[in-house]
């Protein structure tokens, strides 16, 4: 099989119809063989009669359906786990991507040679204040901490070779993120492709101020995941002895004050105090990394490496 595409959909079911066929016909211009996996994450409105009409008419057509919303990341994941063609590619389902764009993405992965290409909004109709701005920084800030440099980290339309697929695990909110999990998992060549970026026609936009608190907070674990989750001794039980070593060169200036100077009155001092919870904290994050890398050592997986050839 050639493309499958995977749609992740919450409360979308005036668009699914147009949107199916619409990538029916760009299939058929073309001559891919083709599967389109809709993974309805629990929506409450008709979306997945819908889903189940259009499988009537399309055999190429899959459907998964939550039993309640888990969110985009558990979606993507688990069309990722179905899909079986030699590329994947993900978009939303508002219309607001194009299927026009299929070919070109799937030229550049299968012809260019790329692992993962991620769409570019370069021109967008969203709102400037609530969305353009803060996507922006949230771009920017994003680049300068992973390394990977791509204007649009969180387009929904994106390109994939199947073994990228197969081989990360999306969660969480970690769908923002899929080129930096794709990266850390050894697939170098990522690029992107200006894609035109379309009005909503239907619905309401599920976007909302919290996705950038949860963005930034799964940016920091995944950067801590992706660097430390293996040899968490190496941060913690670094910055552990460094508090350490400091709360306890405190600790000897004043007792040496105390000791040698006359009428010095070391616990009044709030020097005292600080060399006190250096060290305590110190204590704890040595232990925090030790206790870490006891769980790490003993995980199923910590043998786990991809293997892109094995003879």
């Amino acid at each position: 099989m050639d493309i499958s595409v995977v749609v992740p959909l919450y409360n979308e079911e005036e668009s699914l119809p147009d949107l199916c066929s619409w990538i029916k016909r760009v299939m058929a211009e073309h001559g891919f063989t083709y599967e389109i996996i809709l993974v309805d994450d629990g929506s409450s409105d008709n979306s997945w009669n819908i889903v189940k009409s259009l499988q009537s008419e399309n055999q190429f057509i899959r459907g998964l359906k939550f039993r309640r919303n888990y969110g985009k990341s558990a979606a993507l994941n688990k069309g990722f786990e179905k899909a079986q063609g030699n590329v994947v590619i993900t978009m939303d389902a508002d219309l607001q991507d194009s299927p026009d764009e299929i070919p070109g993405l799937y030229q550049m992965i299968t012809e260019e040679g790329f692992d993962l290409v991620s769409g570019w909004k370069k021109k967008r109709y969203d709102s400037k204040l609530t969305k353009n701005i803060p996507s922006k920084i949230y771009n920017a800030t994003t680049r300068r901490l992973s390394g990977v440099k791509l204007h649009d980290m969180n387009c929904g339309l994106k390109a994939y070779r199947r073994e990228v697929v197969k081989a990360i695990e999306v969660y969480g909110e970690m769908h923002r993120y899929i080129p930096v999990i794709a990266k850390w998992a050894g697939f170098k060549k990522i690029g992107e492709k200006v894609v035109v970026h379309r009005k909503r026609q239907f619905g309401v936009t599920k976007f909302g101020w919290e996705r950038f608190v949860n963005g930034f907070l799964d940016l920091v674990s995944i950067m801590f995941v992706s660097r430390f989750g293996r040899r968490p001794m190496h941060l913690f039980g670094s910055l552990g002895t460094l508090l350490f070593l400091a709360g306890f060169a405190i600790a000897g200036y004043l007792a040496y004050a105390k000791i040698f100077l006359d009428s010095y009155k070391m616990t009044e001092r709030p020097l005292f105090y600080l060399g006190l919870l250096a060290m305590v904290l110190g204590t704890q994050l040595f232990l925090a990394g030790f206790i870490g890398e006891l769980i790490s050592r003993s995980s199923s997986d910590r043998n786990h490496y991809l293997v892109e050839e094995d003879n």
